[in-house]
């Protein structure tokens, strides 16, 4: 049996789609990012020191010594036939003004959740939730492997709708982010009105 070369084969329709990893600072979006990207990360980590603690506080157990200034970018192949671009944010106030360059043209957004520093994500949600038209979910971030709270109480806590999307997410795991990024895939494919 003879089989059909490749001129003879119909080519592949490649369906490509922006996806923004946000939240607040030091929750783990430049992890998410460098740990599904098949391509090295393009990032812009500065290093945290002395002067800037004022400005880019961190908590007493934090390990964290660089920080993101722009964005992350990666890219992840999820089938032979969607591509996705990863944008992740900075966290820190004072670059909250990129987050709608960064968003523009996105498919969907994750939000990166620490419990530990809870009070960090109410930015991020509040700007999809009210500054944004893009599609989100929530990921709560297993540090050290655990979910300290139920997903419920997070979800009480960030007075989520019960609309949006929380799952949880190792973000240093390859196979955890894009399923992560799978079910974000599948929210925004949900709650975006097909075309005529």
């Amino acid at each position: 049996m003879a089989f059909p070369s490749s001129a003879d084969r119909p080519a592949l329709t490649v369906t490509s789609a922006k996806i923004v990893i946000a939240g607040g600072f030091g929750v783990g979006k430049s992890t998410m990012v460098a740990s599904v990207s098949e391509i090295p990360p393009v990032n812009t980590e500065a290093w945290m020191t002395q002067a800037g603690e004022s400005v880019d506080p961190l908590s007493d157990s934090s390990a964290k010594t660089t920080t993101t200034v722009a964005m992350d970018f990666g890219r992840v192949t999820l089938a032979p036939d969607l591509l996705l671009y990863l944008f992740g944010t900075p966290g820190q106030p004072r670059f909250w003004p990129m987050w709608d360059d960064l968003c523009r043209g996105a498919s969907g957004a994750v939000v990166l959740v620490d419990t530990r520093q809870l009070e960090s994500s109410f930015p991020a949600v509040n700007y999809f939730e009210n500054d944004s038209d893009v599609p989100f979910i929530v990921a709560v971030n297993l540090f050290d492997g655990k979910l300290t709270h139920s997903l419920e109480k997070v979800r009480d806590a960030l007075c989520l709708d019960e609309r949006t999307p929380l799952v949880t997410v190792d973000a240093r795991d390859r196979r955890s982010t894009a399923k992560t990024l799978v079910t974000a895939l599948s929210h925004t494919m949900k709650s975006t009105p097909t075309r005529a």
